[in-house]
């Protein structure tokens, strides 16, 4: 079974490598979407990425529950889930399933944040 999530990963953290995990026990297969730079700074601003769209890939390759890393150009990964057909969507704990991306045509299933580990969170000092 296919698993497929997606976000920036900007600044990988103990929150990250725990829900990448537990998308993977959903399947036999995760398959993991970034967004490109340009995607990335028209989301999260001019100052955003810290690390370049390469550098996330090649740490997000390296992680054991991680099988594929996908840069994608688009603000949103819809092209991308339509075109791999996944069995399953996940997404982090701040999401309601209406309202992520490709919920339309996959099954989504949302995992519980790790409390006190966000990106944006380590970037505010804590």
């Amino acid at each position: 079974m296919i698993v497929f999530t997606n976000g920036c990963f900007d600044i990988l953290h103990r929150g990250h490598i725990e829900y990448l995990k537990q998308s993977k026990a959903l399947g036999t297969f995760l398959i993991v979407g970034i967004n490109s730079d340009e995607s990335v700074k028209r989301l999260k601003g001019e100052s955003r990425p810290i690390n370049n769209q390469m550098d996330r890939k090649l740490v997000l390759e390296e992680l054991r529950c991680v099988d594929k890393v996908i840069i994608f150009e688009e603000d949103t990964p819809y092209e991308l889930i339509k075109k791999l057909a996944p069995d399953i969507i996940t997404k982090g704990g701040d999401y309601k399933v209406e309202d992520v991306v490709g919920h339309d045509l996959v099954r989504t299933i949302i995992i519980p944040y790790l409390e006190g580990y966000s990106t944006s969170s380590f970037l505010q000092g804590h």
